[in-house]
């Protein structure tokens, strides 16, 4: 068997304004198990003359009998410039972003919270003081009040 890993990267392009450059990647590996992708990544830097971490590759396909695989690769001209641009779930992949923990609830909760408060102020969401039965029929007697007043003048 041959142990040997060809990586060919094709379409090469340039992106001056995100700054970084993209390719789409051929690994070829006969007669091997696929090969993983941090694998690709280093053999890649090294290639490049990078570092791995502002290297990025994902999307792989393994073609049908095997021994083949093609996906998408990215240089980025620096660390910075990969976080400022990349997506916050591949930065979660590589270890460079920590997503906020919430509990299930506590997101229900707000959701919650955000769906009672839509269409009234702001200012009157958290006020969380009840009126009483006749203090309510009174505030139901003067909007009613004001609203016809209202429609005769205009």
């Amino acid at each position: 068997m041959n142990d040997t890993v060809t990586i060919q990267t094709v379409k090469l392009m340039i992106n001056r304004l995100p700054q970084w450059k993209q390719m789409v990647i051929n690994a070829l590996y006969p007669g091997k198990a696929r090969v993983p992708e941090t694998e690709i990544q280093e053999k890649l830097a090294k290639v490049c003359k990078t570092t791995p971490d502002v290297f990025f590759v994902f999307g792989f396909r393994t073609h049908f009998p095997g021994g083949k695989t093609t996906g998408f690769g990215m240089i980025y001209d620096s660390l910075g410039y990969e976080k400022k641009n990349k997506p916050k779930h591949r930065l979660a992949r590589n270890g460079l972003y920590e997503k906020k923990k919430t509990s299930r609830k506590t997101a229900e909760g707000m959701q919650e919270q955000n769906e009672e408060s839509q269409g009234t102020v702001n200012a009157n969401v958290g006020a969380g003081k009840m009126l009483e039965i006749g203090q309510q029929e009174e505030l139901r007697f003067f909007s009613d009040f004001i609203c016809g007043d209202c429609a005769d003048f205009s």
